[in-house]
């Protein structure tokens, strides 16, 4: 049976759209995101455009998906990742 830490996802490591990869907590990428996302309301992802609140795209991004074209700003990416053993 696998150990259930291999589940948890509070940290991650994201790449910008210069490619430089930044390992972050959970509460470092919601905020992370949130910016990126106040900054194209305007153009948001199909599936985004329905939820009504940043917070609540924030945690739709993070529960469904990996990266987020932010036009001018890029494609930002986002893995969940281990940084110890189980």
């Amino acid at each position: 049976m696998p150990d259930s830490m291999m589940y948890y996802e509070d940290n991650f490591v994201i790449l910008g759209p210069e490619k430089t990869e930044q390992f972050v907590t959970l509460t470092e990428l919601e905020v992370i995101l949130a910016k990126l996302l106040t900054k194209i309301q305007d153009c948001l992802p199909y599936d985004l455009q329905n939820i009504p609140t940043i917070e609540a795209q924030v945690q739709r991004l993070v529960k469904t998906a990996c990266d987020l074209d932010c036009g001018d700003d890029g494609i930002w990416q986002w893995y969940a990742v281990r940084l110890e053993k189980p």
